[in-house]
């Protein structure tokens, strides 16, 4: 009997189950948010909201036991400088499981787990400039711009000019052999 085994296995190995896991986090991680069946999602976020109680503490003791489990320095980074901080005031609860309903060819449950209230790294960025872009559409809109002009098409001139007959009579014939053949010797 299981009784008190808290550990979902997924049908897999330990080690199979382990790698999965590292991989469903560092996609989370990365991306803010994954679609996966209902039983991995419910898993991965027992593993997701202990890396992220371990970005809150903050220490080099828990980034490398977050490495233990992510395998990669560039997702630790994310997830100690990025998502962590966002959660500092927060006690838990950091991801959410909204269901999708069932896969097409094998009726899985299918669910989207994502973080809450999360904002990833590069969206700050583009909020800023979609705002600087509307405050100067109503500046133009304010000053009257002249119509512009359309601009002309640049029409192509020919790279070489085409020699005329004069230009090819002035020319000296190049002598050859069956010429200097012909004429007597000086």
């Amino acid at each position: 009997m299981r009784h008190q085994k808290r550990v979902a296995k997924l049908g897999r190995t330990a080690s199979h189950r382990k790698a999965l896991m590292m991989n469903l986090a560092t996609a989370l991680i990365q991306h803010g948010k994954i679609k996966t069946t209902d039983a991995k999602a419910k898993e991965l976020r027992r593993v997701i909201e202990r890396l992220i109680t371990f970005g809150k503490k903050g220490t080099v003791h828990h980034r490398r036991l977050a490495f233990r489990v992510l395998h990669d320095r560039s997702v630790v980074k994310i997830l100690f400088e990025h998502i962590a901080p966002q959660y500092a005031d927060r006690q838990g609860g950091y991801t959410r499981i909204v269901k999708l309903g069932f896969r097409d060819n094998d009726c899985a449950a299918v669910s989207l787990i994502e973080f809450v209230d999360y904002k990833h790294p590069g969206e700050g960025k583009k909020a800023s400039k979609t705002v600087k872009k509307s405050i100067d559409d109503k500046k133009d809109k304010s000053v009257k711009e002249e119509p512009k002009q359309p601009e002309l098409k640049k029409t192509k001139t020919p790279k070489k000019e085409a020699k005329t007959e004069e230009a090819v009579k002035e020319e000296p014939v190049p002598d050859t052999d069956e010429k200097q053949a012909e004429k007597p010797a000086e």
